[in-house]
């Protein structure tokens, strides 16, 4: 079997200045000093040579189980990553071959209520034998696999994280990419906590860089990145200038026109692995995707509530040819982006163990406190 040769590379894209742009930086934001070359000025990314010149992508959509509905946390992984070993059993012996098997956000623990200390229970350590065991899957099929968790990190006393993991061809576990950001203002009466870069920004650059925060895997099938954020339009548009070829997306439910029209925009192909749930009329679950770099649906799973498995080729060599980063009018909108502050600061989970929000009445509680839109945190310097 082929030796994979991997690299990754990261972006700042805070305020959407490159590095050596800005002057007169305050508070949280870091000197463009510090920030190694993340875009090249004429336009290209680095790569390394593919394998083939077409990749299948093949999306598995599953239910969701939570490790908490289980008698014991075992029993529940062991259910689930059965439940994992059968979806890929059978998306490797069906149709094509694929190159790249994405699951949704939660297949390994489901998703889990309640506190931070009633939650952190129901997560795993990445690497660890759940990714030993997943790892044998994506070498007996020769493919890599991706997919979303709950992760705790001995480095990260307290914090839950939002880990999407990417297992190669070996069965290695080759790069985990946190969460960017947690949509906010989404709910009346609370806030998401988990830990995402944003929240703690400064001190993930300082331990891992900021080459980091934007990573794109650098594979023999294309350039690929992955990520669990919705309804942010920077956040892709960091992902697309540093090189992303192939946006692979999970989601706890997600709307369609997202992810059609961040790969349009983005010049990016592009795919979505919702998980399924009973019908209900307040929520829209399954239906997975897969988009080409202009928005057309190649592939979509029919269902809202069963598992499937959906396939689409991507003809990479072709579309990598004389491909350039996309021609966003950063110039022109520099000037307010200068201006633009974000209600809620960056780093504002990066406090001891103790003062970590136990609970989304707790973050939305902090959030207002330190918002520089309403309440104390306002500041108009």
């Amino acid at each position: 079997m082929k030796v994979l040769k991997t690299a990754s590379v990261g972006a700042l894209v805070g305020s959407i200045l490159l590095a050596g742009q800005v002057s007169g930086l305050t508070g949280n934001q870091v000197q463009r000093s510090d920030v190694p070359q993340l875009v090249q000025p004429d336009g290209s990314y680095p790569t390394i040579p593919l394998e083939k010149d077409v990749v299948v992508l093949k999306v598995i959509q599953t239910g969701v189980n939570s490790l908490k509905s289980f008698p014991s946390i075992q029993e529940g992984l062991d259910f689930n990553l059965s439940h994992m070993e059968k979806m890929a059993n059978e998306a490797c012996s069906t149709g094509k071959k694929p190159d790249i098997l994405l699951y949704h956000e939660f297949p390994l623990t489901g998703y889990s209520s309640g506190s931070r200390t009633e939650k952190l229970p129901y997560t795993v350590q990445i690497p660890g034998p759940e990714t030993d065991r997943l790892g044998e899957i994506a070498s007996a099929c020769d493919t890599y696999l991706i997919f979303g968790s709950y992760a705790t990190d001995p480095d990260w006393p307290g914090h839950i994280l939002s880990i999407n993991t990417v297992i190669n061809r070996e069965g290695v576990v080759v790069k985990k990419f946190w969460k960017s950001r947690n949509i906010k203002r989404l709910y009346a009466d609370r806030e998401i906590t988990t830990t995402t870069i944003e929240a703690v920004r400064d001190k993930y650059r300082a331990m891992y860089g900021a080459e980091e925060e934007f990573p794109v895997l650098q594979t023999e099938f294309g350039n690929i990145a992955v990520s669990t954020v919705q309804f942010d339009p920077f956040i892709f548009a960091a992902f697309a200038m540093r090189g992303t070829e192939i946006m692979l997306r999970t989601a706890t439910l997600f709307d369609e026109a997202d992810v059609t029209y961040t790969a349009f925009t983005n010049n990016f192909y592009s795919a979505m692995s919702n998980f399924a749930l009973p019908i209900n009329p307040n929520y829209s679950a399954g239906e997975s995707i897969i988009v080409d770099n202009r928005g057309k649906i190649l592939a979509k799973e029919p269902t809202k509530d069963k598992d499937g498995i959906i396939e689409a080729e991507i003809p990479i060599a072709a579309f990598r040819q004389g491909r350039k980063i996309p021609n966003f009018a950063l110039e022109l909108a520099k000037p307010v982006f200068e201006q633009y502050r974000q209600e809620i600061p960056i780093n504002h989970l990066d406090v001891p163990r103790e003062q970590l929000p136990e609970t989304g009445q707790a973050m939305k509680a902090l959030f207002d406190r330190i918002s520089r839109f309403i309440g104390e945190g306002v500041n108009t310097e």
